[in-house]
């Protein structure tokens, strides 16, 4: 049934006016249905789908300055997706120029996927939601990856108008329960299905092994353990089954408050020192557990800050830092500058591009984030002190500024197995509430907040300013920014490893019951063909040199950039009542008091700041050493790929990151063939004349909105004129003067 809501679009008896414009007469429709249905696109129904309700006669709109464009066919709502079948002979096939996704296709829409949805009545956009007592002639649909949907329904009829509009309202806005995800259909339809092993794409750290070999990997296996203390999830739902802590620690401290209060252990510096994360403890009112909670909070605390020999450092990320209220409402506003609805729109906002963009606060938002990260490893790398990250549950923050810190300190997790390891273990194991953060049950938008969408944005950024240092590509970030809201993968649809186990039938009794085994997301075969694959690697990653163990001599391991840093002066020993200071400081904390100022002063963290992060930047890169971002004004820039893939106008004309990409690929295939062609000396001329017949690949037809989107024409100039504008002229006048005018791709 469907829920009862506030009607979406208003009355009136006043017929509405005829605007748009098709290439199809009305009486053609009816008159050759039949022949068209005979054209139609099959709907192609992954295991367990099903198809709910459907319209025919649908016009998917292609919307154009003044005109309006639109292509013939069938509109279907499953409980997986929305989808428009079209001619297929409508849709270009060139596979130089084609991105597929084997599970979503290009008119496709996961219901997880609908942001909002509006109708057209009498030419005006109105949100839809509930039920409705009168039904529009255009739906709107707004995506969360920022596509946008035109479906004219003039021409359908009027039960069907009703069946497809209820249901796709119901179906993307209605709250859910868990189990009725797709997820859990589509995981039950192929649970007999051989299973993959995800261990090949990632460490997946649901095994004690898993963690000794990340302590091993990392040298941090001297001061730290891994422990088994809550396998069962016997002693925290929110933890995994298995993590580190410090070695001192014991287990019935662990369990001592339910998991909480509890230095647990992110990564190990190649110095020694280590970064680590604990949530607050539970608040409490009677000054004996007031009493208690201290006097735990001050043993714990010794396991990670014993001056002289070792020192912490603590940053509360709950008090000092960013709310995720102030992430949600900076990107509700920052996405609406990409929800573009035509090119009068686009043109029309165009003009006040630069004020939007910085009203929204997105990209000082990403800048402080990086900053933190900086900030975290100038304790760690330069003053040799451990970092605790404090935070209500651990589970949003924590993950962010720890992944950072982890992206730009340790090459491994540069490489696509290590990136994938690392979201594992610090955002799948670490327990962020994906299903809240993504309201992939539309239960509550006041947990919504795109945090994981911010740490893609923040690596983005470390990508873009420094493309040898990372085996993936921009393309790779963007499909793992899409994957968030595809229901056949486990990875990004639980709370917790917990949620996910006593979800999936592994804690079921039942020993006739077989588990589900859901797919993990990183087997990227599943979405892509091997050809489409080679998109998401990068050919100008610069790899770690083999022989690089050779300076592993003295007590700390240095890379040469260390070496050459200006590095701060580590305090030698800290004055006497420091410690209890710090500890104080730790326990307001924990017991949820908000302070003002951290043990540091600010001046001296800034000045420390400064001289780190100006010495790092003085000197070449290391791209398999130490990683930091630049961080002024203009370096921080707009993810032009993931924002601006579906905007015709915003594209850049045979340019563009993927397209420079490709024309560097053609260049090394050409070296890579006069190489063949000189060791072929010596054999047969066939097969120099083989070599010679492959054809050069080409990216002439390629733009900045590849490889989402083909090269589309679009206007050179606005369809509005504004006083700001001068007259632009042809596309040819305008490349003659593109440097007097602003390109969106460059932001």
């Amino acid at each position: 049934m469907l829920g009862k809501g506030v009607v979406g679009g208003g009355g009136g008896t006043k017929a509405p006016k005829p605007s748009f414009v098709s290439y199809v007469r009305p009486e053609e429709i009816h008159t050759n249905e039949k022949e068209a249905t005979e054209k139609e696109v099959t709907l192609h129904l992954l295991p367990g789908e099903q198809l709910l309700c459907e319209a025919n006669t649908v016009l998917k709109c292609v919307q154009e300055d003044s005109c309006q464009r639109g292509i013939y066919g069938r509109l279907v709502c499953t409980d997986f997706k929305i989808a428009f079948l079209g001619d297929d002979e409508s849709a270009p096939d060139n596979d130089e120029t084609q991105f597929k996704n084997k599970v979503i296709g290009e008119n496709d829409i996961t219901l997880h996927c609908v942001d909002q949805i509006y109708g057209v009545f009498d030419e005006k956009k109105k949100t839809l939601f509930g039920q409705l007592k009168k039904y529009p002639e255009k739906l709107v649909i707004h995506c969360k990856d920022l596509r946008v949907f035109h479906f004219c329904l003039r021409y359908t009829k009027e039960e069907e108008v009703k069946r497809i509009v209820s249901g796709i309202i119901h179906h993307t806005q209605a709250p859910k329960l868990l189990k009725r995800l797709f997820l859990f259909s589509y995981a039950t339809a192929a649970r007999n299905n051989p299973a993959t092993d995800p261990k090949k794409h990632a460490i997946m750290f649901d095994t004690l092994q898993d963690w000794f070999r990340e302590l091993e990997r990392t040298k941090g296996n001297m001061k730290y353990k891994a422990v088994s203390v809550n396998e069962g999830y016997k002693v925290c739902e929110r933890l995994p089954a298995y993590f580190v802590v410090p070695a001192p620690l014991l287990e019935e401290d662990i369990a001592f408050f339910q998991g909480r209060g509890i230095p647990i252990w992110c990564w190990s510096c190649h110095n020694g020192c280590a970064l680590l994360k604990m949530s607050a403890l539970p608040k409490e009112q009677d000054d004996g557990m007031l009493q208690i909670q201290k006097n735990f909070v001050d043993r714990i605390y010794k396991t990670v800050h014993r001056p002289p020999y070792e020192t912490a450092k603590t940053e509360d990320l709950s008090s000092n830092f960013l709310s995720l209220q102030e992430i949600q409402m900076a990107y509700s506003k920052f996405k609406q500058l990409f929800l573009i609805d035509n090119s009068t729109e686009f043109w029309d906002t165009d003009i006040k591009w630069f004020s939007l963009l910085e009203s929204s606060s997105w990209l000082d938002i990403i800048r402080r984030c990086l900053k933190k990260a900086v900030e975290i490893i100038e304790c760690l790398e330069a003053q040799n002190m451990n970092v605790l990250l404090l935070e209500d549950h651990a589970s949003d923050l924590c993950c962010l500024v720890s992944s950072l810190v982890q992206v730009m300190m340790d090459p491994h997790c540069r490489t696509i197995f290590g990136f994938q390891s690392l979201v594992q273990k610090e955002w799948i194991m670490g327990g962020h509430c994906f299903l809240d953060r993504c309201n992939h049950l539309r239960q509550s938008d006041k947990e919504e907040a795109p945090v994981f969408l911010l740490f893609l944005d923040c690596v983005w950024q470390l990508v873009h300013q420094h493309p040898p240092a990372f085996e993936f590509t921009e393309t790779y970030l963007t499909v793992l920014s899409d994957s968030l809201y595809i229901p056949i993968f486990s990875t990004f649809f639980f709370n917790s490893p917990h949620q996910k186990d006593m979800n999936m039938g592994r804690e079921s009794q039942d020993s006739q019951s077989k588990p589900l085994n859901l797919l993990t997301v990183w087997d990227w075969s599943v979405q892509f063909e091997p050809k489409a694959q080679t998109l998401l690697t990068n050919p100008l990653y610069v790899e770690k040199p083999k022989l690089e163990k050779a300076q592993r001599k003295g007590t700390h391991f240095k890379h040469q950039r260390q070496l050459s840093l200006p590095l701060t002066q580590s305090k030698s020993s800290p004055k006497r009542g420091f410690f209890r200071e710090e500890t104080d400081h730790l326990i307001k904390n924990l017991l949820g008091k908000r302070i003002s100022k951290l043990i540091n002063s600010s001046e001296e963290l800034q000045d420390g700041f400064r001289e780190f992060y100006d010495g790092w930047h003085s000197r070449p890169p290391s791209y398999q050493g130490l990683l930091l971002p630049h961080l002024e004004g203009p370096e921080i820039k707009v993810w032009a790929q993931r924002y601006l893939r579906w905007i015709p106008e915003a594209q850049i004309l045979g340019g563009g990151g993927v397209a420079t990409m490709s024309k560097l690929l053609e260049m090394m295939e050409e070296v890579q063939r006069l190489q063949e062609k000189i060791e072929a000396r010596h054999h047969s001329q066939e097969a120099l004349q083989a070599e010679a017949a492959s054809p050069p690949r080409t990216s002439g037809r390629l733009s900045s909105l590849f490889p989402f989107a083909l090269l589309q024409r679009h206007p050179s100039k606005p369809v509005l004129p504004t006083s700001g504008w001068k007259a632009l002229g042809d596309e040819d006048d305008l490349a003659k003067r593109e440097d007097e005018f602003v390109d969106l791709g460059d932001v």
